[in-house]
């Protein structure tokens, strides 16, 4: 007998991940469907594994696609990747399906040709910050990627005394003379647009200054950067910091979220930057931050709940390095200051909420 279960309807959105690997783009379609879901229906269009729900399969699109959405004129198609656009042009333009196709733009640079001509066939584009928006030749809506405060969050019974206690993070080796100092830390990809090789440079200069702290690196290292990787290395075993200077390696969200809530300055040193969670993440954690001007960094950060130093500059950053760690109090209060901005301005519910606003105007 065949089966009598009707076809489940094609939702009224589609955002797509299109790729195999985890990335930050990943991570972001990840945090905000849930949400997004509270208030629209939206489905996913995924390669990656994201392991949510309501997916949708190309079989369904070649279907359905054609079909009256439940409300509005048109479905949305959300894109965060030049290939997730085309796939988007050849249901609107080449099947003739009702679509609106939207852009996310995080990229602090001009398109490539590719990109320049498909955001020509989109109806609409999301940048993450003013920057971002300014290098495109397409009229743009601002809209900040937002951080999920209830997971980045401090511990309870969160103090300064606490964060030169012991961490556990669950099978990562930190060494015993690191676990009993405060900790500056950095999060994301080792490589030199990350600005990696800066920060171990002030690093090397700052903490025989200062003997209380030590600094611990996240992140992977792709196989094209290793040399760089182990250029670091050699310089950090030289001046005889090995132990109070490590690399962690590629973590998982709960364990770098357990860095977060134990370091107590986050260094984000990027040369370049789409738009820069990871000082943002540690904000929501109530840990202070130093940052370069790359990314959305200087719309956020201010003296209240960190500083800044010139891109680019070791200079600059083993200047306000020195001065920030001579403070361990105003560090704190700078975290706390920065939690406060985070829920208030920054949170991923209202990223959700602007986004889904606009999906309903391009429906109508």
């Amino acid at each position: 007998m065949g089966s009598t279960e009707r076809p489940v309807a094609l939702p009224d959105v589609v955002v797509t991940n299109l790729h195999r690997r985890y990335t930050g783009v990943s991570a972001t379609v990840r945090a905000l469907v849930p949400l997004q879901r509270q208030d629209l229906s939206i489905g996913l269009l995924d390669w990656g594994g994201l392991g949510l729900p309501a997916q949708v399969r190309w079989g369904q699109l070649l279907r359905q696609g054609w079909s009256r959405p439940s409300r509005g004129r048109c479905r949305v198609w959300h894109a965060r990747r030049d290939i997730e656009i085309a796939c988007g042009i050849v249901l609107k333009k080449l099947l003739k399906q009702p679509w609106k196709i939207l852009f996310t733009s995080a990229a602090p640079k001009p398109p490539g040709r590719f990109l320049a001509t498909l955001l020509r066939n989109c109806d609409a584009v999301i940048a993450t910050s003013e920057r971002s928006a300014a290098y495109l030749d397409y009229p743009a809506e601002v809209i900040y990627h937002g951080v999920d405060v209830d997971h980045y969050s401090p511990l309870d019974g969160d103090c300064l005394a606490t964060l030169r206690q012991p961490v556990d993070l669950s099978g990562v080796v930190v060494p015993s003379k690191l676990q009993g100092l405060y900790w500056v830390g950095a999060f994301g990809r080792l490589r030199p647009s990350k600005g990696t090789d800066l920060l171990v440079e002030a690093l090397i200069k700052v903490l025989p200054e200062f003997p209380d702290f030590g600094a611990v690196f996240t992140g992977l290292c792709q196989a094209k950067d290793m040399a760089f990787f182990e250029i670091m290395q050699k310089k950090i075993s030289a001046a005889g910091l090995s132990e109070r200077i490590v690399f962690l390696g590629d973590l998982n969200r709960e364990q770098v979220l357990a860095c977060y809530r134990r370091i107590l300055l986050c260094v984000a040193a990027s040369r370049t930057e789409g738009f820069g969670l990871t000082p943002l993440e540690a904000m929501a954690c109530g840990r202070a931050v130093l940052v370069s001007g790359a990314g959305i960094w200087p719309q956020v950060v201010d003296d209240e709940v960190g500083s800044s130093f010139e891109t680019g500059s070791t200079d600059s950053l083993i200047i306000v390095l020195r001065r920030l760690l001579a403070d361990p109090d105003l560090l704190w209060r700078m975290g706390k200051h920065g939690r406060q901005r985070m829920v208030e301005q920054y949170s991923l519910e209202r990223e959700a909420h602007k986004i889904n606003a606009l999906y309903g105007r391009l429906m109508s």
